[in-house]
C-alpha cells in the first residue's frame, strides 16, 4: 500500500511541520544525527533502542525524501553508506527544541521514567538520552533525570 506524498494542504505551519517529522522514531534520528554527525545505519540502529530495521529503513527513506538526511555511498568494497542531516533537517531539529522542553518538563511533572539503556550502550553514547529530542536540551534531561531519581 503506498503512502499518499505529503505535499499538503494543510491547514496550518503546524500541521506541515507534523506531517514531515511524524513517526515515533523521526525526531530521535534527527537528535541522533545531530549528536554525532555522521552515521552508519547500524551505529543509527544501536543508538535507538527498540527500533526495528524495517521501521528505521522506513523513516530514513521518508526523510531522505523530504530532504532531512543526506544519504551518501561510498564506492569501496565493502559498500560503506552514510546518514547526515541537510542544513533543512538541522532547522527542523533546532525547531524541536522548545518541544523538547515542554517534553522535559511534562517528564519532570508526571514523575516519568526515562529509558534506562544498556551499559555497552551508555559507554559507548556517554550522557546519550534518547527521550530528549534536541541537542540544546541534554544537560537539561540530565539534570532532570537527576533530580527524579534523587526524589
Amino acid at each position: 500500500m503506498a503512502k499518499a506524498p505529503r505535499c499538503g494542504p494543510y491547514i496550518c505551519g503546524i500541521d506541515a511541520a507534523l506531517d514531515v517529522v511524524s513517526g515515533k522514531w523521526k525526531g530521535l534520528i534527527l537528535w541522533e544525527l545531530d549528536a554525532h554527525r555522521v552515521r552508519r545505519f547500524a551505529e543509527l540502529r544501536r543508538g535507538l533502542p527498540g527500533v526495528s530495521e524495517k521501521m528505521l529503513t522506513q523513516h530514513l527513506r521518508e526523510m531522505e525524501e523530504d530532504g532531512l538526511v543526506h544519504r551518501e555511498v561510498f564506492a569501496e568494497v565493502p559498500p560503506r553508506v552514510e546518514k547526515l542531516l541537510t542544513e533543512h533537517g538541522r532547522t527542523l531539529n533546532q525547531a524541536l527544541g522548545p518541544l523538547g522542553a515542554w517534553g522535559s518538563e511534562r517528564m519532570r511533572r508526571e514523575g516519568s521514567e526515562v529509558v534506562d539503556l544498556p551499559r555497552s550502550h551508555t559507554a559507548r553514547h556517554p550522557g546519550h538520552q534518547p527521550r530528549a529530542c534536541a541537542p540544546l536540551l541534554r544537560a537539561e534531561v540530565l539534570r532532570t533525570t537527576e533530580l527524579h531519581r534523587r526524589a
